[in-house]
């Protein structure tokens, strides 16, 4: 077809047509990959819900054809000389690249019947491998995601690269267990079923023009500003503009965060404290309403939110004090999440590894009330916190994961239950909580090891043990000095090198001796250049120098307990069975996996 340079072209695409065997380049002024973990989990979230609600295990792969779509909205490319590039989608197109890898590897770790989607991340011609989006500083961590389904960033990475991987990370973290028994149905689903509108551009200038028509023109209110609309409607002209303002200036502040933190914020003050009803089986209820279309279910709950149609004081009051009171309880959960302070470092580690912000925002905000003092707020706000960090925690050791759509239900029936609840009773709900967790016990530990997907969890778990133990023993070692140094950076360190020749002794097969190899018990954190120096000795060569490090590190050596009082005081005080190694066996595995336990125990307690 012969390219008209003033002509501008609209057509649906499914994702397979969109990206099989097809290129695109990405213009320089939006180069940048910058999705955060809120997008990727949405975007994850979003896909498989609308999928789970479709399917059925009865259904062939034929059925799919039946389903409903589900729309991810337009792009935009200038195409010139047969060579399309990006102008506007590059987020979404790279995202949904790193999620078909994703699906692309969890077909080869379930080992099942294979569908070939392959051909939307990468084509191969005389040898030579190019990815859709052709960035060249992407390659290599596009290639060792497909191939390995992990990729350290190296100094010289951009930004873009390092964002990628954590992207990926958390498409793992995210993706809910059940799909997997129904993954061809569902990738089926996604290639077919998923569409974009492809809007094709014949010159840059039209390019531009397009792309700021849909950005700048016309834009359709948000559900904030529909909500703050129906709610000023109530108001008196003189109190109108005075509430107008407060809001106003509200929203810019959230808008200091991201562009939609507003709308999250609304979602999650009106799910902490005024949804009651919760989908179980296909009915959409005040959850799930209040998740999509905040603004019309507020005007449908009237007396849900108390609220009446002819009485201007109950609007007042919603605006003007539960609004300003939740937002100020909110600001506070995002000032916690980036700073570790004493009064709420709870907030700040499950911002590293909690659950979706949709369900931990309103947990966090339930249990408050009007009457609470800043005091009392932090206070309540971080023994949720704290469980929801003990919850995931042992879930990650059985190896579940703790993806929104597993857990919602459990969430937010708890978000009701701990609703407007004194300190006293939230510890109390939710220490029994923990105890009840009868098919996540802390025996998970026993045989707890890292893999490929869990490595981030790994070093978080190690990052709290390793900064427990130094503060418990007044060394001072924060879990930042760990997890995210300024300085130095740690990584996780095989006590054991990896030598199946000096441990035949012991595993007949080299399979047993990696899996206990990378048991939790034989691992620890080491600054990065102590790491590499240390990698390949022999364990009596390492354990003269494992005294210079960490206290968890030098707990393996007799010299760690000599004169030494502020460590063998706190093992003694905190009961805890700390001894030192000589040598390294399966037993001393074992045993160290034992003192991690109890440890664990130990930190992630509610009250």
């Amino acid at each position: 077809m012969e390219e008209i340079s003033n002509e501008i072209t609209a057509q649906v695409k499914t994702i397979q047509a969109v990206l099989k065997e097809q290129k695109y380049t990405v213009d320089y002024f939006q180069r940048e990959y910058s999705w955060g973990q809120d997008h990727i989990e949405q975007l994850v979230t979003d896909l498989t819900t609308a999928f789970l609600n479709e399917y059925s295990a009865k259904d062939s792969r034929a059925d799919v054809a039946k389903y409903n779509t589900y729309y991810m909205g337009p792009f935009i490319v200038s195409k010139k000389d047969g060579k399309k590039s990006i102008i506007d989608g590059q987020q979404r197109l790279t995202s949904l690249t790193l999620f078909l890898i994703y699906l692309n590897n969890l077909q080869r770790e379930l080992d099942t019947k294979k569908s070939n989607i392959k051909t939307m991340i990468f084509s191969e011609k005389y040898g030579e491998r190019s990815f859709n989006i052709q960035v060249t500083e992407r390659k290599k961590c596009l290639q060792n995601l497909l191939e390995n389904g992990e990729y350290s960033p190296t100094d010289g990475d951009d930004e873009s690269t390092k964002n990628m991987v954590r992207r990926y990370a958390d498409i793992d973290e995210s993706f809910p267990e059940k799909i997997k028994s129904s993954l061809l149905h569902f990738i089926d689903w996604v290639t077919e079923k998923v569409i974009f509108v492809e809007i094709v551009t014949y010159s840059d200038e039209n390019a531009y023009t397009v792309f700021e028509t849909m950005n700048d023109r016309g834009l359709k209110l948000t559900p904030t500003e529909m909500l703050k609309g129906f709610l000023l409607s109530k108001f008196s002209k003189d109190k109108r503009e005075e509430t107008n303002k407060m809001w106003k200036k509200s929203i810019q502040t959230l808008h200091a965060y991201d562009k939609n933190e507003d709308n999250k914020f609304i979602q999650s003050w009106l799910r902490a404290k005024y949804a009651l009803t919760i989908r179980q089986g296909t009915q959409n209820e005040d959850f799930e309403k209040i998740g999509t279309r905040f603004h019309n279910w507020v005007k449908e709950n009237y007396e849900k939110v108390g609220l009446k149609e002819n009485d201007s004081q109950t609007f007042n009051k919603f605006i003007n004090q539960d609004f300003k009171f939740y937002l100020k309880a909110y600001l506070m959960i995002k000032d916690a999440s980036k700073t570790l302070q004493a009064a709420t470092e709870n907030i700040y580690y499950i911002n590293d590894r909690g659950i979706a912000p949709s369900l931990r925002y309103p947990l966090l905000l339930a249990p408050l009330n009007l009457e609470d003092s800043d005091e009392t707020i932090k206070a309540k706000m971080n023994v949720v916190a704290k469980y929801i960090e003990a919850f995931v925690v042992k879930r990650s050791v059985n190896y579940k994961k703790s993806e929104s759509s597993s857990i919602v239900y459990i969430m937010y029936t708890l978000v009701k239950e701990i609703r407007g609840k004194s300190l006293s009773d939230i510890k109390s709900i939710l220490a029994s909580k923990l105890e009840s967790m009868k098919n996540e016990t802390w025996d998970g530990m026993n045989k707890f090891r890292m893999h490929g997907q869990n490595k981030k969890f790994v070093k978080f778990l190690l990052s709290r043990i390793s900064s427990y133990i130094d503060i418990c023993a007044g060394a001072g070692n924060d879990y930042d000095s760990y997890f995210r140094p300024n300085g130095k950076q740690f990584e996780i360190e095989h006590i054991w090198a990896n030598k199946y020749a000096r441990h035949q002794d012991e595993f007949e097969e080299k399979d047993e001796f990696e899996e206990f190899r990378n048991r939790i018990g034989d691992l620890v954190l080491l600054p990065s250049g102590t790491n590499q120096s240390y990698g390949d000795k022999p364990y009596k060569d390492k354990l003269k120098h494992y005294v210079k490090e960490n206290l968890l590190v030098g707990s393996l050596t007799p010299l760690a307990y000599e004169n030494n009082p502020n460590f063998t005081t706190m093992i003694k005080d905190k009961k805890l069975p700390f001894k030192a190694h000589e040598e390294f066996k399966k037993t001393d595995i074992e045993y160290r996996q034992n003192l991690y336990q109890s440890i664990c125990k130990q930190i992630f307690i509610v009250k």
